[in-house]
């Protein structure tokens, strides 16, 4: 096999996604070209310079990359016994090269699918093909946020069009309304995973149609509930016509619960009776609910779901009545909405949160629901999210786990694994930390220079940095650290403790007040007080989420509690020696310990129902940290000139954080308790 060949096939598989060594040989071939596509294999190895290829030195890295990869490929599955699963969600973000995400549910889909192939699973996703992706972010002279969809072109991605054995396409149909959709896919190999990503954008179709798939959230109801039908209905269709069949059908959110009243209509096919029907979907669906917030909730308008399902009803024989009833907490209120997760909830045997504090959140929202039982006995329990270690941690990272940790991949769930950190030296730590900030600051410098947002950049390579990247959703209250200009001015300016703090996020196309939070943040970096140490990146994807993550010694997140299901961001800092400094909410409530990190006070403190009394006191709270803890301790030096205190924080938060809230912990957690049960 040809070194062109070799590169070839492990372009096609998203392995190299989450192998440095990979994406480092593609970067090798034509580094423009890599940079300019988003870091894209494939098209470096098109425009692959000869040279590079005939090199010895080249050939012989492709060598050990390629056998690298088969021998993962080829490794026996730990999980194979499991039971074989499929998993459903509207977005999966999987590199950015690839953006088919939007938020952090598509950040998670993404690591759900590769830890999938890590620990064995048999395991198959179904997601949109969204060629318009994720938009691309810019500015006005005035910092207001604008957008624009660069198209995906599939030639230049690892997808593969899926065909009968006679070349042509495999489709599917359904109906929004009597209206036929017709459907095919794109297969992406992730590992040793499947995802099949739903497409109408063909000749089968008209204009209408075809643009069903092509973005996310567009904000139009009935878009939404075409490509929910899409996704749910068609994506379990388009699995039985490529002859697969599943144990357990997990649906990722609300998007995807369609899925339920295709397999109710299969089972009555069979003959089952309706009751039968129920049992038998039940007996093989799960559900994961991501809202914490009554009103996030996917919701139809009575006429527009019975409207749109209108030709799905005739499948399956059911009255207007029968259908509304699946997603109805009172099937008799004909003013009542169709609920999605009311759906997903009523035809699963399983549910869960995506953090403790979410599962409780849940289980008293839903309480309504199973009227009959006391909140904490309603059927929702929780499983932690977790990030994808392997693609999240930077190289310097990996060498530096390797180093002092030996064999850790392998030995990653042992707890004894992680406390060698005990054993590594302070001056080994901080020289890595100081060493992923410089390249952050390298990476920031470099980034500002493309962007159409004018900023300037005179960041201090040893000063404390702080960062905070996410969706801007409001909730989220990104400009929450400004609140008292004049006492965060006196942080900024301090002499001998100076801060810096880099933000970067996406509001929504149709978010005016997370547009607001970005221009007010664009406006206060221009300011005197702060010019030059207030940066926002414009354009936030993976590759700026992995820089910020890997390069900041603080991470913000200040959610209004408990809005914030479970957030990752925070973490995939402990690895890079980052500590979190977080609202307790989502995931951090399990994670803070009082040694990794600082809670911005505690869980009894931030039960609020006026946002204008919540926000001043945790403003408030957030000031007090920062003056009397946060930054002293960074800059309290030791006889050795290092933070000796900052330190061992960093230790216990890279011990105790780090496999504990990564997805190979949550697989196998779903593994045991939800798949298998």
């Amino acid at each position: 096999m040809t070194t062109r060949e070799q590169l070839h096939e492990i372009s096609r598989n998203l392995w190299w996604s989450w192998h440095p060594e990979a994406l480092t040989l593609f970067q090798r071939l034509n580094r423009d070209a890599f940079q300019a596509s988003g870091n894209n294999p494939n098209i470096a190895l098109k425009l692959a310079r000869a040279d590079v290829l005939t090199d010895p030195q080249v050939q012989a890295e492709v060598d050990s990359v390629y056998r690298s990869f088969k021998e993962y490929m080829e490794s026996p599955g730990e999980n194979q016994d499991a039971p074989k699963t499929a998993y459903f969600c509207m977005e999966y973000g999987l590199h950015e090269s690839l953006p088919l995400y939007s938020g952090g549910l598509g950040i998670l889909a993404g690591d759900h699918v590769k830890a999938a192939s890590d620990v064995g699973l048999r395991f198959t996703a179904v997601g949109l093909f969204l060629r318009d992706g994720y938009f691309r972010q810019y500015f006005d002279p005035k910092g207001l946020q604008h957008d624009d969809y660069p198209a995906i072109d599939s030639t230049e991605q690892p997808v593969e069009l899926v065909v009968d054995e006679d070349g042509a396409p495999i489709t599917v149909t359904v109906h929004t309304g009597h209206q036929p959709i017709h459907l095919r896919a794109w297969k992406v190999c992730v590992g040793k995973t499947a995802l099949y990503l739903l497409d109408t954008d063909f000749a089968a179709n008209p204009y209408e149609i075809r643009f069903l798939t092509r973005r996310l959230y567009q904000g139009n109801r009935y878009t939404r509930i075409q490509q929910e039908i899409i996704l749910g209905i068609g994506g379990l269709r388009f699995l039985r016509a490529i002859g697969e069949s599943f144990d357990v059908h997990h649906m990722n959110e609300g998007h995807c619960a369609f899925l339920t009243l295709e397999m109710v209509r299969e089972h009555l096919a069979a003959g089952l009776s309706r009751q039968e029907a129920e049992e038998a979907t039940r007996a093989s669906c799960v559900f994961t609910t991501h809202t914490p917030v009554i009103a996030g909730h996917d919701r139809f308008e009575p006429n527009l779901f019975t409207s749109t399902l209108a030709g799905f009803r005739d499948e399956i024989g059911f009255s207007e009545y029968d259908m509304l009833s699946y997603g109805r907490v009172h099937p008799e209120d004909g003013s009542e909405e169709f609920t999605m997760t009311v759906l997903g909830l009523k035809l699963s045997r399983s549910a869960n949160g995506v953090s403790e504090l979410h599962g409780k959140v849940a289980r008293h929202q839903w309480n309504h629901l199973f009227a009959d039982l006391a909140p904490a006995e309603v059927p929702i329990t929780h499983i932690t999210n977790g990030i994808h270690l392997p693609t999240w941690a930077a190289p310097a990272s990996r060498s530096f786990l390797d180093v002092h940790l030996g064999s850790w991949t392998a030995d990653r769930e042992n707890q004894a694994t992680w406390d060698r950190i005990d054993q590594v030296s302070d001056r080994a730590i901080w020289e890595y930390r100081n060493r992923l900030r410089s390249s952050l600051i390298s990476f920031v410098n470099a980034h500002i220079r493309t962007q159409t947002m004018s900023q300037d950049a005179m960041l201090n390579r040893d000063a404390l940095t702080i960062g905070f990247a996410r969706r801007f959703a409001t909730y989220k209250r990104a400009p929450l650290l400004f609140s008292d200009i004049e006492r965060i001015t006196q942080l900024f300016q301090h002499a001998d403790r100076p801060i810096q703090v880099i933000y970067a996020g996406k509001a929504h196309p149709q978010d005016e007040g997370g547009k607001a939070f970005i221009q007010k943040i664009y406006e206060l970096s221009h300011w005197s007080a702060f010019n030059g140490r207030l940066i926002f990146l414009e354009n936030y994807n993976m590759e700026i989420g992995r820089k910020l993550i890997s390069g900041c010694d603080v991470w913000l997140n200040n959610p209004r509690r408990p809005m914030e299901a479970s957030g990752t961001s925070g973490q995939k800092v402990a690895v890079h020696g980052g500590l979190n400094l977080s609202i307790p909410d989502g995931w951090w409530p399990e994670g803070y310990n009082g040694t990794n990190g600082w809670s911005i006070g505690d869980n009894a403190s931030h039960e609020y129902e006026d946002p204008s009394v919540q926000d001043p006191r945790d403003a408030e709270l957030l000031y007090d940290l920062l003056e009397n803890a946060v930054i002293p301790l960074f800059y309290s030096r030791g006889e050795k000139g290092r933070p000796d205190e900052w330190i061992a924080m960093i230790r216990s938060a890279m011990k105790g954080l780090t496999y504990k809230f990564s997805a190979h912990r949550m697989l196998l957690e779903y593994i045991e308790k939800i798949y298998s049960v």
